[in-house]
């Protein structure tokens, strides 16, 4: 199915969910009002691809059931990850690396450096991708945990005009992906540190847990997907944004053996106790909420997603501790009745920097937004390649987000 412009209300309406009050008499921008809500989560009929089975609980918390056997925690899960931990070691011999680990100054990727080098003395190779948008915070918090704990970084920083003109390209396409290419250019990062240094694994601070999966619908994902909006609506050549181009990454999964793990899937994992302990034994500063800690993220989150496609992404997070039994679901409720935290700075730098005029600002936010299904992906190579991705899930070298988000035809 593809989406008419503008017209996908699964897509553009599916996180522009009010307070439970505003669910009873729908909501101001004249949206149906929601029918069925989830007994157990915040989710409502609104969200992509979500059922409710006769007891009135969504398929997005029976998916958390899922996930919670297959990855357990406790002491299983900690024998899991020690037998990872042994692999890592032995695969690192004679190599100056066990694993690379990705950093933002975030309170997850931060807590996986004190996890590898603390409890398990893994020899970490930090790895981090810098847009030109970090807050000084962010910055602050990886200077601090590196000294700390004394492991290298691999850097790589992108031309700040060329970034500039591939941000702009993907407001000028108005679709809600413009924190796709930093995403992708992580990811790359990531392998290229591994790969330069011969490193077997990549931890990723990942916790369903704690951030849950955002549901198929809201976003999508692809270095060809970045050419063509680049290509239609961008200027000028990319040349300094590491791209995820898929020969490339099957060559580092499948020559190189290059696998992905995510530990904290394993852990008994608090995010207020985690930041209170890195807080305390680093001095690691809280940076004011979920992907707050680089401008670009804060701003797609806390101003963009929900004033243009109505997608807050709040309910993702705050379903997953809901569902962890680290926040309660009338507490959930009364959490997104506030209005999200927004430094307006930020949208006067960034219309700044990417050189919007505010009349021209006011043409982006008003334009009808475009569906990922209008512009050349890999999505379709994804499917028909899914008994690959199948067996690299099963390997460890792609998540099982991937495959499930990916490798199948979105309803």
């Amino acid at each position: 199915m593809r989406p008419q412009r503008g017209s996908d209300r699964s897509l553009h309406r599916a996180g522009s969910l009010e307070s439970e009050a505003a669910h009873s008499e729908g909501s101001a921008d004249g949206t149906a009002a929601v029918a069925q809500q989830c007994v157990r989560c915040i989710y409502d009929d609104r969200i992509p691809q979500i059922t409710f089975d006769d007891e009135g609980v969504c398929s997005y918390c029976r998916q958390y059931e899922e996930m919670d056997l297959e990855y357990p925690t406790g002491a299983e899960g900690r024998k899991i990850l020690e037998a990872t931990v042994d692999e890592m070691k032995r695969a690192g011999r004679g190599k100056p690396y066990d694993v690379v680990i990705g950093v933002s100054g975030g309170c997850d990727s931060s807590y996986m450096l004190h996890l590898a080098r603390k409890e398990f003395g893994l020899r970490v190779l930090a790895a981090h991708f810098d847009n030109t948008y970090n807050s000084r915070i962010a910055v602050e918090n990886i200077q601090t945990i590196l000294g700390e704990l004394d492991i290298d970084l691999y850097t790589h920083v992108v031309d700040n005009a060329e970034y500039q003109r591939i941000y702009r390209a993907f407001f000028e396409a108005s679709v809600p992906e413009i924190d796709t290419p930093v995403d992708l250019a992580l990811a790359a990062v990531h392998y290229m540190a591994a790969s330069k240094y011969g490193v077997k694994y990549i931890w990723e601070g990942h916790s369903f847990r704690t951030e849950g999966i955002s549901p198929p619908g809201w976003f999508y994902m692809d270095a060809k997907y970045v050419q063509e909006i680049h290509r239609r609506f961008g200027e000028g050549k990319i040349k300094t944004l590491p791209m995820l181009w898929m020969h490339r990454w099957i060559k580092w999964m499948v020559v190189d053996r290059i696998r992905k793990f995510r530990p904290l899937y394993y852990l008994d994992y608090n995010k207020e106790q985690t930041k209170e302990f890195l807080a305390a034994t680093y001095g690691w500063q809280w940076y004011g909420g979920h992907h707050m800690e680089n401008r670009t993220s804060y701003f797609a989150n806390n101003y963009y997603l929900p004033r243009k496609f109505g997608i807050d992404l709040r309910y993702s997070e705050y379903s997953a501790l809901i569902r962890s039994g680290q926040l309660s679901r009338d507490a959930a409720v009364e959490r997104m009745a506030e209005a999200k935290p927004f430094d307006e700075g930020i949208l006067s730098e960034i219309k700044r920097r990417v050189g919007f005029s505010d009349a021209e600002w006011e043409l982006i936010m008003s334009a009808a937004p475009s569906h990922y299904t209008q512009h050349p992906t890999y999505k379709r190579r994804f499917e028909q390649m899914r008994p690959f991705f199948f067996a690299l899930y099963k390997a460890g070298y792609v998540t099982r987000s991937f495959y499930y988000k990916f490798c199948f035809p979105q309803q």
